[in-house]
């Protein structure tokens, strides 16, 4: 069974522009939500998915795995779902990509 695990980034949010890449100890957000979910037992995979070039940039600098996807998704969870059409997995878990602080064993 092969399970993967898709952050939602999202650059233009009305609240917080450019939350996924806020510097928190000298790492962009959506870092360290992506070192956490990678030590979670169940999870075979991890993407952050987003629609912004400046995100998919970052990710790729440090080595993380990234889908672009289109940018006319009203909600994390349709950036999700476009996501599991691009990867096979049994199962796509959805990891809120601002909880830098997510305990790798409640995913």
């Amino acid at each position: 069974m092969k399970i993967v695990g898709i952050i939602p980034a999202r650059y233009k949010s009305t609240r917080f522009p450019g939350k996924p890449l806020a510097d928190i100890c000298g790492k962009p957000m959506v870092f360290h939500v992506y070192q956490r979910a990678i030590k979670a037992k169940l999870l075979n995979e991890v993407y952050v998915a987003t629609d912004d070039k400046r995100i998919e940039e970052v990710c790729n600098q440090m080595g993380l795995n990234v889908l672009l996807t289109m940018d006319s998704h009203p909600t994390g969870t349709d950036r999700v779902a476009e996501c599991a059409t691009m990867i096979d997995a049994d199962y796509y878990v959805n990891i809120q990509g601002d909880e830098p602080m997510i305990d790798p064993k409640s995913i």
